[in-house]
C-alpha cells in the first residue's frame, strides 16, 4: 500500500538565503494538507521560485511548468481584468479532467492547490486565508466565501 505522506519538490528555491522572495516555514504545506484529504498538491510560488509538495499517492505530472508559467499567467490576465472595475481577483478555480486547481494570488506570488475533482475547493477559502496570513503570505484580496 502506498504512503499518502506528502513528497516535496523545490523548484529553484533556497529557504536560507537573504532576500528570497518566498519564505515559508516547513509547516505551511502541512497546514494546507490538513484542511482536506482531497488535496493532492500544494505549491507556493513567486517568480521563478516555487516550493511544492504532493501526496505520495498523487500522480506525477507537469506541476513545475504549471507553477512557473500557467498559474502566474492566469493570475496576471484575470487580475488585470478584475482590477479594472470588478474589485480585484480573489481566486481562480481551473477544473481539469482529473482534478480542480485552486489558485490564490498573494502579494508576492501565488498559492496553488490541486483537489480531487468535484470537491468544491472554494469552500476552503476562509481556512486557507487564515493559514496564509498566519504564515506571512496573506492573499492579495481576502476571499470571503
Amino acid at each position: 500500500m502506498a504512503s499518502t505522506l506528502p513528497r516535496g519538490h523545490h523548484f529553484g528555491l533556497s529557504l536560507s538565503g537573504p532576500g528570497d522572495p518566498v519564505r515559508t516555514p516547513p509547516d505551511l504545506h502541512d497546514d494546507v494538507f490538513a484542511i482536506s484529504p482531497d488535496i493532492r498538491h500544494v505549491a507556493l510560488g513567486s517568480g521563478q521560485n516555487v516550493m511544492a509538495r504532493s501526496r505520495a499517492d498523487a500522480p506525477e505530472g507537469g506541476e513545475r511548468y504549471e507553477e512557473l508559467l500557467v498559474n502566474p499567467t492566469l493570475i496576471t490576465l484575470a487580475g488585470q481584468w478584475g482590477d479594472l472595475d470588478r474589485g480585484g481577483l480573489r481566486y481562480l478555480v481551473v477544473s481539469y479532467g482529473h482534478f480542480d486547481q485552486l489558485v490564490i494570488p498573494l502579494a508576492t506570488g501565488h498559492l496553488s492547490i490541486a483537489f480531487k475533482s468535484d470537491r468544491d475547493p472554494a469552500r476552503h477559502l476562509p481556512a486557507l486565508a487564515q493559514i496564509l496570513t498566519h504564515h506571512g503570505h496573506p492573499p492579495r484580496n481576502t476571499p470571503d466565501r
